[in-house]
């Protein structure tokens, strides 16, 4: 997987279409977005809780790409500690990079 500190979710997206043919290389929303990650940066357990606050029907990347991103930047500034959607994924993201 390809390692990247200012991925931009459509970019993001394209990666995780492309990984379904390899499942070994596999990430999901719920891998990038983890327990861990939620609790210390939302006031949420999980990205699906996330979305159900945000009233946003979505758990899929597909699904994900249908959210308006004013919508999902004004949801991630009221719920996060981020001021935008592109900065909580990136932060995600570095983390995610960190890991492996």
């Amino acid at each position: 997987m390809r390692r990247n500190n200012s991925m931009s979710f459509d970019d993001l997206l394209k990666e995780l279409q492309e990984q379904r043919a390899n499942p070994e290389e596999q990430a999901s929303l719920g891998k990038l977005f983890n327990e861990g990650f939620m609790s210390k940066y939302s006031n949420c357990r999980s990205m699906q809780e996330f979305l159900e606050k945000g009233n946003f029907q979505a758990w899929s990347t597909e699904d994900m790409a249908l959210i308006p991103e004013e919508l999902l930047n004004r949801h991630v500034a009221r719920e996060t500690k981020f001021a935008d959607w592109k900065s909580m994924l990136d932060k995600a993201t570095t983390e995610l990079a960190g890991q492996s």
